[in-house]
């Protein structure tokens, strides 16, 4: 069952990257093992990419003027950069964040105005909605790194990412109610993530919540000092590339999946998948590593042991 759900989503993947948008390619920086350090991309691209030797791609959003705003061009950008960093085998992890204080304002009001029309308009929220329903599709985990304030649409690509790590001086809202447009799809995923009389508290009022009480409502996942908000975060991330991918690939999956289901339907699910998941060559590597108290040798493929019983 988990297999067809990877192949859909591998083929929902592939659909996206087809059928959006196609724009400048946002500079690949890789690292090489003898790096201990990042490369930085210089350019003014929407989507600056970096990536780490142990597996993790950062995607930075580059528009702080703009105060990182997800305008249709930086939704389509960060989308097929997303796309891109699944596709590179050695990806294991994605993490976001954004340069300057503001990790994003959320939509450009400028692209909402009456005289660009109804058609923009819902090409813009559809835009939006797929890319946040991809950040949750994608088979590898994806990280926010928050620093500064994240509203709206922002706040929302927060509440879609798998873990978030906040500094302590961030601050998380929903303020459409200010300019007359109500939060109605950032409602999605906020309302999925905290309590509904916080999540209507903060959409009825547009008022902010601190990154601490973020913390304690479960919009993220931890708090940290700002000058350590970097290596936290890598850190976290390390972690989970130190892991097998096809290995994380469907525990993510079962676990979206299971959170739609009744009690007794998500047992059916996760015990189907705990079977297939026994079938994975990485699976019997790391249980034969523990056995032999050795550390596992991953292949990080989505290859299965051959079924003796049956023959």
């Amino acid at each position: 069952m988990l297999a067809q759900t990877a192949r859909k989503t591998v083929n929902f993947l592939h659909s996206y990257s087809s059928t959006s948008t196609k724009l400048t390619c946002c500079k690949l920086l890789h690292a090489t093992p003898s790096q201990s350090s990042k490369e930085t991309d210089k350019s003014t691209d929407l989507v600056v990419r970096e990536d780490y030797d142990f597996g993790a791609t950062v995607l930075k959003l580059n528009n702080p003027s703009k105060r990182n705003a997800l305008s249709s061009a930086m939704l389509t950008r960060l989308g097929d950069s997303l796309v891109q960093a699944y596709k590179t085998p050695e990806t294991k992890a994605i993490i976001l964040k954004a340069e300057g204080k503001v990790f994003s304002a959320g939509h450009d009001l400028r692209e909402l105005t009456h005289d660009r029309g109804t058609d923009l308009h819902r090409e813009i929220f559809e835009k939006c909605s797929e890319l946040m329903k991809l950040v949750q599709d994608l088979p590898v985990p994806v990280i926010a790194q928050v620093n500064g304030l994240a509203t709206a649409a922002g706040c929302q690509l927060v509440a879609s990412c798998d873990i978030a790590v906040a500094s302590e001086t961030s601050r998380f809202a929903t303020p459409g109610v200010h300019v007359g447009l109500f939060c109605s799809t950032p409602a999605v995923a906020v309302g999925r993530c905290i309590p509904r009389k916080v999540a209507m508290e903060m959409l009825f009022t547009g008022e902010p919540i601190s990154a601490q009480e973020a913390l304690l409502y479960g919009l993220i996942s931890r708090v940290t000092p700002e000058d350590k908000l970097e290596a936290t975060t890598l850190s976290i991330a390390q972690k989970i590339c130190s892991k097998s991918k096809p290995v994380i690939s469907l525990g993510k999956a079962a676990f979206n999946e299971q959170m739609k289901l009744d009690r007794d339907a998500a047992y059916c699910l996760t015990t189907n998948t705990m079977v297939e998941n026994t079938a994975l060559v990485d699976c019997q590597e790391g249980i034969a590593a523990f056995v032999e108290k050795r550390t596992p040798k991953w292949t990080n493929q989505y290859n299965q042991v051959a079924d003796n019983s049956k023959k």
